[in-house]
């Protein structure tokens, strides 16, 4: 059963197609204001929900990341049938999935937001592994929300599992290997008070994106969380995204 408020979302509109991908243990509805903006401007939108997400802790551990790559897959084959071009979103792991895919699907632009490079070192990662079953979940730690409104109505678990963590190491790898066969327009936003993913993962995947210097850009936000689609500047954020949206069905502008 899918927990309240974190059913995907599909509005039809034109020929331009965004596929709105959420973060780890999240939930769509953290894309959604995101989704309605575009929506309103004219777009077509999808906003996917990943395996094993929105609905019991117990579906995320038996998740692995070819699952949540597979979610994403089927968004785009359902985004293609109705629109002339796509462009990907995604949020922290949405970016990851997001970039991921970029690489090889033929899509014309990506959106990377508050997105990492890779997990903060700590020797306990090695060894994680072999203590899924001794450890079957971590905290989240400190929140960073800017906007305790906006917090209050978020969907996501409470805890991370740990052998989703596993997974998620898996999946960091595969993109970071796919980072320099990205070759289309991409945008990546990052904000200063990120307390889950330092900001500086953003300048290591500016800085092995393929893609060409002059249609890649990076926004560094003032007076944000981990969840910039929500917190305090997201119409800092939707603003960037619709203008690099613009510019990719129009490269005069």
């Amino acid at each position: 059963m899918i927990i309240k408020n974190a059913e995907p979302f599909y509005f039809p509109g034109n020929s331009t197609g965004c596929l709105l991908i959420h973060g780890f243990t999240g939930a769509p509805m953290e894309m959604r204001p995101l989704g309605d903006f575009l929506a309103e401007k004219g777009y077509s939108v999808l906003g996917i929900r990943l395996s094993g997400h929105g609905t019991k802790m117990a579906d995320i551990q038996r998740s692995h990341w070819q699952d949540w790559a597979g979610s994403v897959l089927d968004g785009w084959h359902l985004l293609q049938s109705s629109t002339d071009k796509i462009i990907l979103m995604g949020l922290s792991m949405g970016g990851i999935l997001a970039l991921y895919h970029a690489s090889f699907l033929p899509v014309q632009g990506v959106v990377s937001m508050s997105t990492p490079y890779q997990l903060e070192p700590d020797p306990k990662l090695v060894l994680l592994p072999f203590l899924t079953r001794i450890i079957p979940h971590v905290s989240k730690g400190k929140s960073d929300w800017h906007n305790p409104d906006a917090a209050k109505g978020h969907v996501s678990y409470e805890k991370y599992p740990t052998r989703a963590i596993v997974q998620l190491t898996h999946l960091l790898q595969a993109m970071r290997i796919s980072l320099p066969k990205v070759t289309v327009p991409a945008l990546l936003m990052h904000a200063k008070g990120d307390l889950s993913v330092d900001p500086e993962n953003m300048r290591r995947i500016y800085q092995e994106l393929g893609t060409a210097e002059e249609n890649k850009e990076m926004v560094l936000l003032e007076n944000s969380g981990h969840v910039v689609t929500r917190d305090h500047e997201k119409m800092t954020v939707f603003n960037n995204v619709h203008n690099f949206v613009q510019k990719i069905q129009d490269p005069n502008l």
